[in-house]
Order: C-alpha cells, then structure tokens, then sequence
C-alpha cells in the first residue's frame, strides 16, 4: 500500500506467494486481508506496546507486526505459532533481523491484553479517520453499522442464468431477497455444481442491482459502458438483451470473455475509452461508472487506505463526463442506468443533481428492488449495514435517467 498498488495486483505478482500450494496460499490471502480490515485497530494495539515508534526504515518489521498481532488479534492463531512463526519469519529477513527481540516482545504482549483493546475501540478505529467522519456526516447513525459489517468477510453471492431455487438447493444456499444466491460458507467456486457448465457467475447481491432497473430487456440493444469484469454485461445477456459491452481495460475484458464462454452467452465485446466511443444510439446505457469502490470495502479493504480526500472530486468528474458522454449514445427517452459502487455523497446523489440541471430526467424507481433500497428521491442506495441477519451486501448507489 506505501507504493500505491492494490492487495489482488501485489500478490498476483508476487512469485513467492504464486509458488504457495492452494492451502498456504488461501491462508496468506486471509491473513493479509485480516491485517487490512483492522489496519486501524491494530496500529492503536501495537502503539500501546511499542516504547517508540518504529524508524522509518522499519517497513519490513512493521508489516511482520501487523501480520504477528492479525494472527493473534483476528485469526485467532495460538500465541505460541504466532509469535514464533513471526518472529522467525523476521530473523531470516536481513531487513527485519535486528527488530526480532524486539517483536518476540512487543506480540507476546499483544497476545496477553490485546485483544481487550482491540474490542474496546469505537466504531470507525479501523478506517481512515477522514473517510469515517464523511460517513458520520452522510449516515449518521447507520455509520457504526456501516463500520461494524466491514469487519467481517462477506458471503459468496452468485447470479443465475435460470431458476434460482433450484441451484439455491444444489449449492447449499440460499435465494435472497433481491433473487442473487447466497452460500452457506465459501468455497472453491470452480469446484462448485454448475460452474463448468455455466449456469451462474459471482456477483455480490448489491452488484446484481442496477441491471434489473432497465426492466424487461428482451431484444433491446443495451450498451454496457465500463463492464470489465462483466458480471452485469452477463446479466443482460442473459435477459435477452443484444449487448455490447466496451472497456479500455483489455486485460479485464480477457475475464469478461472467459465469462461469456463459460456461460455461453454473447455480448459484443469493445476495448475502447468510454469517453471517446461512438455508435448508433442505444435502447437503454448501464454505466457503472469507475469510483472510489468504498462501497466494497469488505471484500476489498485495502481500497480504504489507498484511497485519498482528493480521489472523491477527481471520480466524481470523471462520472460527471461519462454520464454526459452517454447522452450521445442513447435513443429519444432511452434509460441510462447510472451505478456506481461508491457510498460517497459527491458519487451517485451528488452526480445525479448536477445531470438533472443539465436536462437529464429521473425515472424513479418504484418496485424494481425491495423499498428498503429505495431513497425518497426514488433512486436505489445499498450499504454494508443491510441485511445483517445474513451477511450484509455491498455499497451501491443507481439512478435510472431519461435523456428528453
């Protein structure tokens, strides 16, 4: 995170951790994203223990503190693996060898009291204290909630091609509310029932929203605009819609095509800039736009701490032109759904004031998505506190607009 790069990109290519067998390496994935959802809370617990801060040139030690006190702290591993496998990590490390006394002691007092501190944080300890005061403003009290559903890993979500009851039942699952299939635990999903054979795709429940607002798209040419990894370019083709789907990510939309072959729908696949692409209009536009994602947080916990203040301005542009750029694209009346995975204010609600001053028209939803998604204005907001009896969701937010 001190270079800037995200969790998925870091270990992709990081050839110690691909040579890991399927076992060490789930392991290691869940021990680092541990350490990430109680950054916060594990600095306050490691502060407590250390006389002084760690010098500057301590990065080493430090990040095999993190991952010490996330065994103990989070995991739950015994103390006695926990320091001894840290601090023996760190004496083969010629950068973190002079800090291993000091880490055999600091862990040792983390495993005897640091678990009371921990749990006696406030609510919004383990976030950017900049990104939790912006959510006190926004929620108020629905942030603690907010905060508390980050804490823990999210469930496995999938969509289905066709009856959803019945791959419910194979998968041990069950059909939520808003018709996604929610696991009972996690599992490798290529080893699941159906997956070979394409009849569902993982997609988180919030994420599966925004496309049932278009209504029946049966034969409808539907642009999906930023669709890379594609699981909403899926859902449309599935319904029946002629779909395009462009990106300028080719990269991303090598998945998308795996998708598509897996599943064997169709779509149009385009690599291109969103902001520069041209074709005959469509009959409907779903745009989940690019953002800072503080909606996925619990999946992704390392976006909070790449994240900066100015990011929420320079995305929130950047929809503005995306959405203005979509008015070229769509027929007289056509719908644009307008999503994005943000629980930002200037994202979503905010890019929505500034599209109806510019002669956008809002169709408000009525019962496309249960009514507790539903805002007064009538668009659709999710957040991680929802649904906390089984698990939560993600944080979404998608307006449907009409262009006069």
């Amino acid at each position: 995170m001190d270079r800037g790069r995200a969790l998925e990109d870091a270990l992709s290519e990081t050839p110690s951790f691909n040579a890991l067998e399927g076992r060490d390496r789930a392991f290691a994935r869940a021990l680092v994203t541990a350490g990430l959802r109680r950054l916060g809370g594990i600095d306050t617990v490691l502060s407590e223990f250390l006389a002084r801060p760690l010098p500057d040139n301590a990065d080493h030690a430090r990040a095999l503190l993190h991952l010490g006190a996330a065994q103990l702290l989070v995991l739950g591993t015994p103390p006695h693996a926990a320091v001894g496998e840290t601090v023996e990590t760190a004496n083969h490390m010629k950068e973190a060898r002079g800090f291993a006394k000091l880490m055999n002691a600091v862990l040792r007092k983390v495993a005897s009291n640091g678990q009371e501190i921990l749990n006696s944080l406030p609510p919004g300890a383990d976030l950017p204290p900049w990104l939790y005061t912006r959510w006190r403003a926004t929620y108020g009290d629905a942030a603690p909630q907010i905060a508390e559903a980050l804490l823990s890993e999210p469930p496995l979500d999938v969509s289905v091609k066709a009856d959803a009851a019945g791959w419910a039942e194979r998968l041990f699952g069950t059909v939520t509310p808003t018709g996604s299939i929610r696991l009972a635990e996690h599992a490798a999903v290529d080893t699941l029932p159906g997956f070979n054979d394409g009849a569902w795709w993982v997609q988180d429940a919030a994420a599966a929203l925004p496309a049932k607002l278009l209504g029946d798209v049966r034969g409808k040419r539907v642009l999906d605009l930023c669709a890379a990894p594609g699981g909403k370019t899926l859902q449309l083709a599935a319904a029946g819609a002629h779909v395009t789907a462009v990106d300028k990510s080719e990269a991303r939309l090598k998945r998308l095509r795996e998708n598509l072959t897996r599943t064997k729908l169709e779509a149009e696949i385009i690599c291109a800039d969103a902001l520069e692409f041209k074709a005959e209009p469509f009959d409907a536009i779903l745009l989940d736009a690019p953002c800072t994602s503080t909606g996925t947080l619990r999946r992704h916990p390392d976006v909070a701490w790449l994240r900066r203040p100015t990011d929420v301005k320079a995305l929130a542009d950047l929809q503005a032109q995306l959405v203005a750029a979509s008015a070229k694209l769509l027929k007289p009346g056509a719908p644009l759904i307008y999503a994005v995975c943000s629980l930002e204010p200037e994202e979503g609600p905010g890019i929505v004031a500034a599209a109806l001053r510019d002669g956008w028209k809002r169709a408000p939803l009525t019962d496309e998505v249960p009514a507790e998604f539903i805002t007064a204005d009538g668009d659709m907001r999710s957040h991680p506190g929802q649904w906390p009896e089984i698990g939560g969701l993600d944080g979404f937010y998608a307006a449907r607009l009409l262009r006069s």
